[in-house]
């Protein structure tokens, strides 16, 4: 615990019906994705395109549940934020790649719950584990879109709107948003209520795949969506961060038989 740990990197396989299994393999260990292309005979006899890539990871989710997806990902993540470590988990990938049901799930059904509400369950869980320690938990929910920020908890009816602009800030006791909104939650359902809040906008729109999607939300396209979920142990504080990451411009992603590269 002691010892500064590496990021860690793992890859969740969207399940589909037309899975480009001819392209990519995994590896014996379930940590290494294997990509072939076929060589373009269009470009002459001399080509030296390359047609190969292998990626070594710390996991590779194939059909995962979401169960498993969070023993794997998050559960020790947040273990050590209980225990004085701040901790991150982002989640990145193209429109449409399933982000949002990793992160959020669907939450009228425990089974298909994401890594936000099984994070916000284990955390009052192991508060309640141990009574001795005075923990707090508070929540923001921010929105960075082109350079600009947004609270997202702005329209709770009992804060009302701000008119001061979010800014970074950095002072001595670390790097802070002025101006964001912290909503204290002394319990379970106080923090699932502001999930609710926001996940009523973000999921709203549906799953839509990528060719599909006309108008998906700015944060997808351009910028990244963060729930700060800070705890406070006799007045130290913990912060945990939890990111979904926009902004793979399919523009700049190449096709090769339904197999989409970024290039």
């Amino acid at each position: 615990m002691g010892t500064r740990r590496k990021a860690r990197v793992f890859v969740r396989v969207r399940p589909t019906s037309d899975f480009a299994h001819e392209m990519i393999r995994y590896g014996d260990d379930n940590k290494t994705i294997n990509i072939h292309l076929k060589k373009d005979t269009r470009r002459g006899i001399v080509n030296n395109q390359q047609t190969h890539w292998s990626f070594k990871l710390d996991g590779v989710l194939h059909n995962a549940s979401q169960d498993v997806v969070y023993e794997t990902v998050a559960k020790d993540v947040v273990s050590q934020a209980l225990s004085g470590y701040n901790g991150t988990i982002m989640c990145y990938g193209q429109t449409g790649a399933g982000k949002t049901y990793t992160m959020t799930g669907a939450m009228e059904n425990y089974k298909c719950r994401g890594i936000l509400p099984r994070t916000l369950q284990q955390v009052f869980r192991m508060i309640r584990e141990h009574p001795t320690q005075a923990i707090t938990v508070h929540v923001s929910y921010l929105e960075i879109y082109n350079e600009s920020l947004f609270d997202l908890l702005s329209t709770v009816p009992y804060v009302g709107p701000s008119v001061t602009p979010l800014t970074v800030v950095e002072n001595p006791q670390g790097v802070f948003i002025k101006g964001l909104s912290v909503h204290l939650t002394s319990q379970e359902e106080d923090a699932f209520s502001l999930l609710f809040e926001l996940s009523s906008g973000v999921t709203g729109r549906g799953s839509l795949s990528s060719t599909k999607n006309k108008e998906p939300p700015r944060w997808q396209q351009w910028g990244m969506l963060v729930l700060l979920l800070l705890l406070i142990f006799h007045h130290e504080r913990c912060c945990l961060l939890y990111g979904f990451c926009g902004g793979l411009r399919l523009k700049k992603v190449r096709a090769c038989e339904g197999f989409f590269y970024h290039g």
